[in-house]
């Protein structure tokens, strides 16, 4: 694809929302966004911290560098590959998968995403667990595997899911992967910045036993402890109000997310999960926000931070979004008309955005007042 003028966006002041994924689970080419982002390199990485015997005067200090930062995200492959023949996409400083890296979490599907990730040329590449990776979840792989033993062969059940451990250690010793279990995590980039990252693979349950689920009602015992400061916010499911609407009209975010995310306001927040939410936003947080008296929502989250309440939809800007006919369930190939299958692969291509204040970008991110 063609590459624009100004290929890097910036991470200054801002924070954005993004849902990138497979737009169907039987796509050869899953849905790809490349982010093209600068972050500014902490003076104290670059040996500008004071010395202790240096004299109390008055100097003036140049502002922090800023390295344009390119990231490819990924979501939602199910164990895909892509086709033979098909164009390399295009290089990014972090490569990162959102989860569901298989469907049915099996050794082969996991096999077959590493060797799909592979094919990324980034010099990292971060990835998290989803619903689907059930083996990578010890409670829900316990019970997923005693109730296989009683229904299959056992012998057959292992050598498709393997033991407790086996899964993940697959991706550690393919190399080239870093896989992030819950938590906050810190980077120094091969092109020198560095990078503080939240990762989490859980989800609002929507029914069944996939992995990492938490209550219908919204995780309400799951906190998800973001630092201050993060650039960017890694989650398998959307936020609440935010690329989470289904295909029968239910919202499946999750309200304690979206309330971690607005306290800590990263530069960047991408998840996947709901397919048919895929898009894209720039996202501009409220300057002040109503009193918990008035900030009721039609979710029943009376005084908790919310997309009614503190989104500025006014100053948010679209950047994409999977067009509204192609939004249903997968269609067969013969009941497709030309115009649906055009937008089907439309979507298929990987979309590339950029956010840079240096480049004079027209949205530039904005550290703590926007998001992507």
């Amino acid at each position: 694809m063609t590459e624009p003028e100004n290929p890097y966006s910036e991470l200054t002041q801002t924070a954005c929302c993004l849902s990138i994924r497979s737009t169907h689970l039987s796509n050869p080419n899953p849905c790809f966004l490349l982010l093209l982002i600068s972050k500014q390199r902490n003076l104290i990485h670059q040996g500008h911290r004071p010395s202790k015997s240096q004299p109390n005067t008055t100097r003036t200090i140049n502002p922090p560098r800023t390295i344009k930062t390119r990231f490819l995200i990924i979501s939602d492959t199910h164990g895909i590959e892509f086709p033979p023949g098909s164009p390399p996409l295009p290089r990014a400083d972090v490569a990162i998968h959102c989860g569901d890296l298989t469907d049915s979490s099996t050794l082969k599907e996991y096999q077959a995403s590493i060797r799909l990730l592979r094919t990324i040329n980034a010099p990292l590449k971060l990835i998290i667990a989803g619903g689907h990776d059930w083996t990578l979840d010890p409670c829900i792989f316990s019970q997923k595997i005693a109730e296989g033993i009683r229904r299959f062969d056992p012998a057959e059940v292992k050598e498709a899911f393997g033991e407790y451990g086996d899964a993940r250690r697959l991706i550690d010793e393919s190399g080239d992967l870093t896989f992030l279990d819950e938590g906050n995590h810190e980077f120094v980039l091969a092109n020198g910045a560095v990078l503080k990252v939240f990762a989490s693979p859980y989800t609002p349950s929507l029914g069944g036993d996939w992995g990492f689920s938490n209550t219908p009602s919204g995780a309400q015992n799951h906190t998800f402890p973001i630092s201050q400061g993060t650039d960017v916010v890694i989650t398998h499911g959307p936020p609440l109000g935010l690329y989470d609407m289904t295909h029968d009209r239910r919202r499946a975010g999750c309200p304690e997310l979206f309330a971690a995310v607005e306290r800590a306001r990263p530069r960047l927040h991408c998840f996947g999960h709901i397919h048919e939410g895929w898009g894209a936003k720039l996202v501009a947080w409220r300057d002040q926000q109503p009193s918990s008296s008035s900030s009721a929502n039609s979710s029943g989250n009376e005084g908790k931070a919310s997309h009614f309440t503190h989104i500025d939809n006014e100053r948010s800007i679209p950047i994409d979004r999977l067009p509204s006919s192609s939004k249903t369930r997968k269609r067969h190939p013969t009941t497709s008309t030309p115009k649906q299958k055009e937008e089907e692969e439309e979507a298929r291509k990987c979309r590339t955005t950029s956010h840079c204040t240096s480049d004079d970008d027209a949205n530039p991110l904005v550290f703590g007042e926007k998001k992507l």
